[in-house]
């Protein structure tokens, strides 16, 4: 059975697939099979390998055993030389894996090239710079000797989206290996690709068999049994609230293992009408919504104007919403790909009739684009109220809802009208506002003066049920450790 596939691009690019499932070190066969769709064409790209329950125990074993035998206790020295190795790898085939995610994912060729594959590098590189900065403390403990120490979980599961492949796997990679754990990541099964080719990088770069496995497969089997097993110590999800609460539920009812989940958001962009150059907010704006075709997770979403300026930003920002080219991701000059799948295309599809139907007017967009893939306009609604299902549930499309604000204290009010806190934005020319307004949002994250910034090193997650737990940055490595406790007494003889 061959376990690649070769496929051309729309551009040129020939590509060899890894279809197998990455186990030990070795890619293999699986259960069944599952159809990767190019969401640009609405085609198959190939067959990919699927795990289910056989095939994640086969993981976790070779994680465990690699655990064990001797990853555990492994240098800091030789897991930083090893993770700058795999980047160095990534560098190299940079311009394949780009081309990779954007065929999977449907994102444009731009930015997977300028954002995707540089944050893969750039998550390698700071945590393989922290593997020997996690020290423990010196306490004193009525005369005795009193120290912690950081250690290693063991086998550290992780189960990621398909809207940022490259970039959600490196999230859960590089902080589990830095701190000496093994791990089992489970792909989308919608976007199995680049994480693939990244497996095979990482035999490449000279990873010991089991460090890293890397499987496909469908979340209600393969996710599930990983989130079960009982070797798992620690899992880490992101993705979808309503699934997150399976997490939880998997977690409790077996080994209890730690977890952290990364959810969903319905993130507040407030403008203030003191903002000095209002082109520059409608640019950060528009890129707050329409990244990635809107399917962000902490996407502003929901714009909130101060009554002042309104009627100016929302001619602005329709003009620029208008220019932004939806098509072929392959193309240097678009700006928004596909949705990910039919069925994403049929929900985002279902928002836009919803908010039509509870009387929001469609100020812009809301139709498809193109009689194949599942490409959706830029779409605008105003005259919108805070209890419509467009203001209140996640769309994850290219969809945003804007509506005025008169004061501090009545955008603050309508920020928090949500059940998430992922995110949230401040445009203003004042500092003090800037500042006492971020400290009010019930938000992980606050951009003040710009919109989707997200750094390896600054900490991500969010507040109520957008989940708990926090990604990238020294803070992720309390997730993938536990603290042990020594006392001595030093004075018996």
């Amino acid at each position: 059975m061959s376990l690649t596939t070769e496929y051309t691009t729309a551009d040129g690019f020939k590509l060899n697939l890894n279809t197998g499932l990455f186990i030990n070190n070795e890619f293999v066969a699986g259960s069944s099979t599952i159809d990767t769709i190019n969401p640009s064409t609405g085609k198959v790209i190939a067959s990919v390998q699927a795990a289910e329950s056989k095939e994640v125990n086969l993981a976790v074993e070779a994680a465990h055993k690699a655990f064990y035998g001797g990853w555990k206790t492994s240098s800091p020295r030789e897991r930083s030389r090893l993770m700058h190795k795999l980047a160095d790898l990534v560098e190299r085939d940079s311009d394949e894996l780009a081309h990779i995610e954007t065929l999977d994912n449907g994102k444009p060729l731009n930015d997977s090239k300028t954002f995707d594959v540089p944050g893969l590098v750039s998550q390698l590189r700071y945590f393989a710079g922290v593997t020997d900065k996690v020290h423990g403390k010196v306490i004193e403990t009525q005369g005795k000797l009193s120290y912690t120490v950081h250690e290693p979980i063991g086998v550290c599961g992780g189960i990621i989206p398909w809207n940022f492949p490259l970039n959600m796997f490196s999230w859960k990679i590089a902080p589990a290996i830095a701190t000496a754990n093994t791990v089992v990541i489970k792909t989308s099964e919608l976007t199995p690709l680049s994480a693939l080719k990244v497996a095979a990088l990482i035999k490449e770069a000279g990873f010991p068999p089991g460090v890293l496995n890397v499987i496909t497969g469908y979340g209600h089997i393969a996710g599930d049994a990983l989130a079960r097993h009982d070797k798992v110590g620690k899992i880490a999800f992101t993705g979808s609230t309503a699934i997150g609460r399976l997490i939880m539920k998997a977690a409790a009812e077996t080994n209890l293992k730690k977890v952290t989940l990364e959810l969903g958001g319905k993130s507040p962009n407030i403008i203030f009408d003191d903002v000095q150059n209002l082109d520059e907010v409608v640019f950060w704006s528009r890129l707050g919504i329409y990244m990635n075709a809107g399917q962000v997770c902490c996407a502003g979403s929901r714009i909130f104007v101060q009554e002042g300026i309104y009627d100016q930003f929302i001619e602005k920002f329709k003009a620029l919403a208008s220019t932004g080219k939806v098509g072929n991701p392959y193309e240097a000059t678009t700006f928004q790909g596909p949705q990910i799948s039919e069925k994403q295309f049929e929900r985002v599809m279902g928002y836009i009739e919803a908010g039509k139907q509870e009387g929001a007017t469609c100020l812009l967009g809301g139709n498809r684009v193109g009689d194949s893939g599942y490409f959706i306009e830029p779409t605008i609604f105003t005259d919108v109220t805070p209890k419509m299902k467009i203001m209140q549930e996640e769309i994850f499309g290219p969809v945003v809802a804007i509506s005025k604000f008169t004061d501090v204290d009545d955008v603050i009010e309508k920020a928090h009208d949500t059940s998430y806190g992922l995110a949230a934005a401040v445009f203003t020319s004042n500092i003090t506002r800037a500042v006492t307004v971020s400290n009010r949002l019930e938000a992980g994250t606050v951009w003040v003066n710009c919109y989707n910034q997200i750094s390896e090193n600054a900490p991500f997650g969010g507040y109520k049920q957008s989940g708990f737990g926090r990604e990238n940055s020294v803070y992720a490595l309390e997730n993938y450790t536990q603290v042990k406790a020594i006392k001595i007494n030093i004075g018996l003889q």
